[in-house]
């Protein structure tokens, strides 16, 4: 949980002529910026499209966009808003070509399972079988709800800042959420009925 405030502090703590020296051209101020949301973004990228591979193309994609287009932010919304609309827009156009590309495929690249070095140690095993189970219950949503359940569960944003991130409506996103959490409860509930 302190890892995730951490990101969103990073994201709104960047001072603003830092952005304006990035949004003139400035590759020391832009780099500044690169590293402050970096992380962010992968991590957004990589909770909607379930790929590792996908989540570093996404992450490409929204840092060109964020190069070529922040000369245009007018700071008539938070930075830290601009960038989560730009990460989840992308994310979700990449998550839908990957679907058609494998039209169906439900079964995504495990190998972020092995991520760790000693598979072994309990702790270890506990972390990988959570992020499995969490891996399993995002997959049961679609690409709209899981954004949403991403923004707000996991990255901790609240309703306006996701409404302000997906250009929707706040009721939208509460409805959303909504379906979203009764998939999940539907699916948990069949899973322990499961022998």
């Amino acid at each position: 949980m302190s890892n995730i405030i951490e990101r969103i502090n990073v994201v709104s703590d960047i001072a603003a002529d830092i952005l304006e020296l990035a949004a003139k051209g400035d590759i020391g101020a832009f780099e500044q910026v690169y590293k402050a949301t970096g992380g962010f973004v992968y991590n957004v990228a990589w909770r909607v499209t379930r790929n590792s591979q996908d989540a570093q193309e996404v992450t490409q994609d929204v840092f060109m966009k964020i190069y070529r287009n922040l000369k245009s932010f007018r700071f008539r919304s938070s930075f830290r808003t601009w960038v989560y609309r730009i990460t989840v827009n992308t994310a979700i156009n990449r998550y839908r070509l990957t679907l058609r590309e494998n039209k169906g495929r439900t079964d995504y690249d495990k190998a972020e399972h092995n991520i760790y070095s000693a598979p072994d140690e309990p702790l270890h095993m506990q972390q990988a079988d959570n992020k499995a189970a969490l891996d399993n219950l995002l997959q049961q949503l679609n690409p709209d709800q899981k954004t949403c359940i991403i923004l707000r569960e996991i990255e901790g944003l609240s309703y306006q800042d996701i409404a302000a991130a997906l250009k929707i409506p706040v009721n939208t996103v509460r409805s959303r959420l909504k379906r979203g959490r009764e998939t999940l409860l539907q699916y948990a509930r069949g899973r322990q009925n499961t022998p």
